[in-house]
């Protein structure tokens, strides 16, 4: 996936006012597995940095597949409440039914109607997002007209959406589309209206006026002595002269704006990018980190070391947002570097060594913990569960649930729970089926206090415990259930846990009573809550512990 740089372009934008709150959607989807790549929606991207100098947080890629579609979108979402302004800026291909449309994934392979939402983003969902900030959101839609195989109830294009009251959508071809959204969409005090009228092959629809621009202000105005923008005698190149002679982002920009086509505008592009980088104090650490090349593992990885370090980055996603830039600016100051928030080769590496350090530590203190748990374990069970009566086998398993000895205590049991069955008194015998058939706290109490001698007195105690334990864990399922594990992943945590001697069962991505006991005595040995079920620190020191074997 292609990340975007953050920039700082003040110049460019002028005095453009930030809103708290302000989010913005961008992706340029061109090279497509099963479909004609389309040629100029990666120029999509390049709106990314106008976004970011407006204070937007920005969510921006490019030829993504499904899974990493989602993931943008939900993050995306998550941020998007309306507190601020909403933009959503979409280049690629789109399919259409009476039903809806979907903007699709790269890897999207002839969808139906059915598999659509597998394979795109509803567009009725980002416009959903969009009303949030009613006046305030505006979606773009760019598409070309190149071939896509589609299957049943499909067709190509945007479709007919009734826009939400509030929402401006605009569609048009992708190089339009772009251009809109690097130039005109944030000109201080430019309406809508007039700003969509001022780009070839854009239509809008929705809520498109100029009574209330998104931007609020004034246009740029021309520096004094500099003759308004428009007809100049000379026409083209008395207009370049011009920039030239001012030698300002501002000249430049409006060169551009009146002659966008010119054999001149990638000079003068070159020249804002210089005239940027010189009062662009972050200028040279974001032009090092982009030099990295840092792919979306690798940058998932410094997310991983920086949380393992005691740095949140508000996420493992490999997208350098907020979260992270703010966790490498901490992380710069604790170890003297200018905190600008991107990062140099030396640094990737010394997080990952201090990282690989401190995943060692955590081991370390983790082995040693779970070698006094087990010596604990072993005494209680020599005083208890080792001298085979029925108290001290259910002392035991109080105490030790999970404990080295679970497993035999439970199976020496069986044979106390058979005779006590055999003995039972028809009535209490009754008592407890009920009781075990609605397998609740409230039946279990009500078995105790009908038979307060009955022959499964102590069984139901263990069961209103056990019960219990299963309600505190209920918060922690769901959680767990919210980070959207993979098969590979399950797997993954499962030999993990397998390889460290936990008995997690048979490794085959499935979470039994086997893995949740195994997961709780991780847990319990490295101080982490033992729920039995996984969080992302959990999940953090489980690949963390892995790197060091």
């Amino acid at each position: 996936m292609l990340l975007l740089r953050a920039a700082l372009l003040a110049l460019v934008l002028g005095a453009v006012p930030a809103l708290a709150g302000d989010v913005a959607l961008i992706v340029a989807n061109s090279a497509y597995d099963n479909a004609r790549n389309l040629r100029d929606a990666g120029g999509l991207l390049r709106a990314a940095e106008t976004f970011e100098a407006a204070g937007f947080e920005v969510f921006s890629g490019a030829d993504l597949g499904a899974e990493d579609l989602r993931d943008l979108a939900a993050g995306f979402a998550a941020e998007a409440d309306g507190s601020g302004r909403i933009v959503i800026a979409l280049a690629g291909h789109f399919a259409q039914s009476a039903a809806g449309a979907w903007f699709l994934a790269t890897d999207a392979d002839a969808p139906g109607l059915v598999e659509a939402g597998a394979e795109g983003l509803p567009l009725a969902v980002l416009y959903e997002i969009a009303a949030r900030a009613p006046g305030r959101a505006v979606v773009l839609l760019g598409t070309e007209d190149r071939e896509i195989r589609l299957g049943p109830g499909l067709a190509r294009g945007t479709g007919a959406l009734p826009v939400p009251q509030g929402v401006a959508v605009i569609r048009g071809a992708t190089d339009a589309v772009a251009r809109f959204a690097a130039q005109g969409l944030l000109q201080p005090g430019l309406g809508l209206a007039s700003a969509v009228s001022g780009t070839r092959g854009l239509s809008a629809e929705g809520f498109v006026t100029d009574a209330l621009p998104l931007v609020p202000g004034g246009p740029p105005t021309p520096p004094p002595g500099s003759a308004a923008p428009g007809p100049l005698p000379g026409g083209e190149r008395a207009a370049w002269a011009e920039a030239l002679a001012e030698d300002t982002v501002a000249a430049y920009e409006r060169f551009l704006r009146l002659h966008p086509q010119s054999a001149s505008a990638p000079l003068a592009r070159a020249a804002i990018e210089r005239l940027r980088a010189a009062d662009d104090p972050l200028a040279a650490a974001r032009q090092a980190e982009e030099a990295l090349g840092l792919t979306r593992d690798q940058r998932r990885q410094v997310q991983r070391n920086l949380s393992l370090l005691g740095y949140d980055t508000r996420g493992i996603d490999g997208i350098f947002g907020r979260g992270s830039r703010s966790a490498v600016e901490a992380w710069q100051r604790a170890n003297r570097y200018e905190p600008t928030g991107f990062l140099t080769r030396e640094q990737v590496e010394r997080i990952d060594a201090q990282a690989a350090r401190r995943a060692a530590e955590l081991e370390a203190e983790a082995a040693a913990r779970q070698a006094e748990q087990d010596r604990a374990d072993r005494a209680y069970w020599a005083e208890t569960g080792a001298k085979g009566d029925e108290a001290g086998l259910r002392a035991y398993l109080r105490r030790y649930p999970d404990g080295l000895y679970a497993d035999v205590a439970r199976e020496r049991l069986a044979p106390f729970e058979d005779a006590r069955q055999e003995q039972a008194a028809a009535a209490d015998r009754l008592d407890w089926e009920r009781a075990t058939a609605e397998d609740t706290v409230a039946a279990y109490r009500r078995y105790l206090d009908a038979q307060p001698r009955g022959a499964f007195r102590a069984r139901a105690e263990d069961r209103i415990a056990a019960l219990r334990r299963e309600g505190e864990s209920s918060d922690a399922a769901r959680a767990e259930a919210a980070l959207g594990l993979t098969g590979f992943t399950r797997n993954l945590v499962e030999s993990r846990l397998d390889a460290l001697g936990l008995r997690p069962g048979r490794v085959d991505g499935v979470f039994d009573a086997d893995t949740r006991r195994a997961i709780r005595r991780y847990q319990s040995a490295r101080d982490l809550p033992p729920t039995g079920y996984l969080s992302e620190g959990t999940i953090v020191r489980l690949l963390a512990d892995s790197i060091l074997r």
